[in-house]
Order: C-alpha cells, then structure tokens, then sequence
C-alpha cells in the first residue's frame, strides 16, 4: 500500500519560511518523480514544482528562486523549502508521486498523492 504523508505546514508571516516534508513508503521512490501542487480556496489544484533527480528539477513561474525542492532517496523523502513566502502562497500542499515522463505540471498525470498540509502565511 503506497504512503505519501506530507508534514511541515503551518502559520507563517510574509517573508518567512516554511520546509514541507513528503515521506513515502510503499513504492519504489528513486524510481518515481516527484511533484508539489498546491489548492487554495475556491482554485483548482496547481503545479508547484517537481524532481526527478538533483538536476532535474522544475517549478512553476510564481515560485521560481524562492522555493527548492530536493530529495533524499535514502530516506524516501522529499522535501519543498519555501523562502520569502507570501500571501498568495497559502493554500494546501500536496506531494505526488509521478512514474510517467510528460505533461508532469497536470495533476491527473500523478499515481500517487499524499492527504496534504496546510500553508497559512499572514501578511
């Protein structure tokens, strides 16, 4: 049974920081690429960033040098640093878990999805 609990959400003020963890279990991790999408009120589902590996990774526009995403596969773990956060990034985060190679910014494309936490930041 394939596992994906995501921790690290909280209350935050504008210009802090926040890191979201995604632990997984269940599957081959190394073996899948791994998203972060993020719903707020009212708003459909969207496409934060991905990784497939240390040097592959994408984000979308809104986030770009202000999140990271990395992983450690050892700990069958993914992580999202978010820094400089602002109001428009509240919202629930979720971490997917991709085996596909196309079209990874669509949500329908990901296996896997953990249950997500909460990301508040204050302005």
């Amino acid at each position: 049974q394939v596992q994906l609990v995501e921790s690290g959400g909280g209350l935050v003020q504008a210009g802090g920081s926040l890191r979201l963890s995604c632990a997984a279990s269940g599957l081959t991790f190394s073996s899948y690429a791994m998203g972060w999408f993020r719903q707020a009120p009212g708003k459909e589902r969207e496409f934060v960033g991905r990784i497939r590996s240390a040097t592959s990774t994408s984000y979308t526009d809104s986030v770009k040098g202000r999140f990271t995403i990395s992983r450690d596969n050892a700990k069958n773990t993914v992580y999202l640093q978010m820094n400089s956060l602002k109001p428009e990034d509240t919202g629930v985060y979720f971490c997917a878990a991709d085996s596909g190679l196309v079209d990874f910014r669509n949500p329908a494309r990901y296996d896997y999805w953990g249950q997500g936490t909460q990301v508040t930041v204050s302005s």
